[in-house]
């Protein structure tokens, strides 16, 4: 009897010193990715004091002016500010509605393609623009949209069009950058979706075929429900990120002209253009600290509001 408890505790003290070796092997994998956010994320966070001060690189963070909420005055009573602020959140709200749309039809497409070649072949070239620089892709869109030699200008020629300035006139832009994103993020942005689709159970499709069920009808019952949390959690990610903006796309593609700011001009390429131009950090500080605040706010709210919609679905 006293065998078998002897027995019965080692295996025991065996177990336990197993899973702590586990989680020790599992820490030390976490350990260089908490190093590098707590170095490049949370050192830097110092730097937010800047926000409220009127810094002098002569003397220093902490030696420099305290001004309290004059730089932040400065932005909010500027007239920049609610064109910057509308720019940024609609163009976030509209890329959320349209790209995870777009990612999710892509997604169901390739999912009904039966041949692995094929697949591979639609999945390969949509993916590819996302591997391209930002640089880059301005050039491409560059060669289509140029006044004098883009290619839609001479297709518009060609066909009896006057050809368009797509540089001169703003109110092209939102279609041009949406249909850029779209573009340059759909190949990555269906994967989630795409392995998501592929794990859901066959059964579930046959026996709605079964009851006569078409591919549009087992869509909307069985695809639609099983990618929803997802999609949930894509949305809260989306709308947290909503004062950032991209900077790449919306100060590459349409190459900084000025004639474009009304529809291209964000938070971002402001502050941007305002360091360039020696704009005080503070400031510039201010703003950064701003689309900080706001976006956290955003991201709690919207969880918040899928939760309670549905407390599954929701990200905490």
């Amino acid at each position: 009897m006293k065998t078998g408890n002897n027995v019965a505790f080692n295996a025991k003290r065996s177990y336990k010193k197993s899973v702590k070796k586990d989680i020790r092997q599992m820490d030390m994998m976490v350990l260089p990715g908490f190093l590098l956010t707590l170095v490049f994320c949370y050192i830097p966070m110092f730097g937010v004091i800047l926000a409220f001060k009127d810094f002098n690189p002569n003397v220093g963070i902490l030696a420099s002016k305290w001004v309290g909420f004059d730089n932040f005055k400065f932005f909010f009573e500027s007239n920049d500010c609610l064109v910057l602020v509308r720019n940024t959140v609609l163009y976030a709200l509209w890329f959320i509605v349209v790209g995870n749309f777009s990612n999710i039809v892509f997604a169901i497409l390739c999912y009904n393609i039966k041949r692995k070649w094929a697949l591979k072949y639609y999945q390969t070239t949509a993916i590819l623009p996302t591997f391209m620089s930002i640089v880059l892709v301005s050039y491409i869109v560059y060669v289509i949209l140029a006044p004098r030699s883009g290619v839609l200008n001479r297709l518009l020629t060609s066909v009896g069009y006057q050809p368009v300035d797509w540089y001169a006139d703003p109110k092209y832009w939102p279609f041009i950058l949406t249909l850029v994103k779209v573009w340059n993020g759909v190949g990555y942005g269906s994967l989630l979706y795409y392995a998501t689709m592929v794990g859901i159970d066959e059964s579930l499709f046959e026996a709605a075929e079964m009851d006569g069920a078409n591919k549009m009808m087992q869509i909307i019952h069985i695809i639609i429900p099983e990618i929803m949390g997802l999609l949930c959690l894509q949305v809260i990610m989306g709308v947290g990120y909503a004062m950032s903006g991209d900077f790449g796309l919306f100060y590459q593609i349409p190459r900084n002209i000025g004639l474009l700011y009304p529809t291209t001009d964000i938070l971002n390429t402001y502050i941007f253009r305002a360091l360039q131009a020696g704009t005080s950090m503070g400031r510039t500080t201010a703003i950064g600290l701003f689309q900080s605040v706001s976006g956290v706010i955003l991201l709690l709210v919207c969880n918040a509001f899928i939760r309670k919609v549905d407390s599954d679905k929701a990200m905490f």
